[in-house]
């Protein structure tokens, strides 16, 4: 299964059993900015608890390896696990939302796509693809981070609104790497 196939697949699963969801992470920023390698898909999904076994089946072994009971901790959690098709090597990271503001903001702001001629899918924003990257360069001070927002600003750069994200760093406590961001590009 190639990486544009499993991304047909699971956002096929998660829209017929109705679940709230928005691709985000790397395959968003690709979507919205430059082309690189990665070999996963972050999709956050609104799942609650009494959806876990209906979801599960969605993924059938062997085919996928899927834990039920690491999907039940991140629901109980708020955080995450993974799905993986080990025939391609490929895996789906799959983020349970906290209930916060800015991912209610989100949600809200998620916009329908075309990965392919043959299917929408729900992507983040490119302004809180932007946030988030902000968040996990500040969390783990990958440089990746960095050049994906570079990427998403040099390519849609006009349609991305600069404003919204300023507010939310502040917010978010991350207007200094924004700043930065900002300054790095304007020379």
């Amino acid at each position: 299964m190639e990486h544009s196939e499993l991304l047909r697949y699971v956002v096929a699963a998660i829209e017929r059993l109705g679940l709230s969801y928005m691709v985000t992470g790397s395959v968003a920023t690709i979507f919205f900015g430059e082309p690189r390698f990665t070999n996963d898909i972050d999709i956050v999904i609104d799942l609650g608890t009494e959806q876990i076994a209906e979801f599960c089946r969605a993924f059938p072994a062997p085919d996928f390896y899927l834990s039920e009971e690491a999907v039940r901790v991140a629901v109980q959690q708020q955080a995450q696990f993974n799905i993986i098709h080990p025939s391609s090597g490929l895996k789906i990271d799959v983020i349970i939302p906290q209930d916060t503001p800015f991912n209610r903001c989100r949600f809200a702001r998620a916009e329908r796509f075309r990965p392919a001629e043959d299917y929408e899918a729900s992507f983040a924003s490119a302004e809180d693809v932007i946030i988030k990257k902000m968040e996990y360069y500040r969390e783990g001070g990958s440089e990746k981070h960095l050049r994906d927002i570079s990427g998403v600003l040099k390519i849609s750069g006009s349609k991305v609104d600069r404003d919204y994200i300023t507010d939310w760093a502040v917010k978010l406590g991350l207007e200094s790497i924004w700043k930065a961001i900002s300054d790095r590009l304007e020379q």
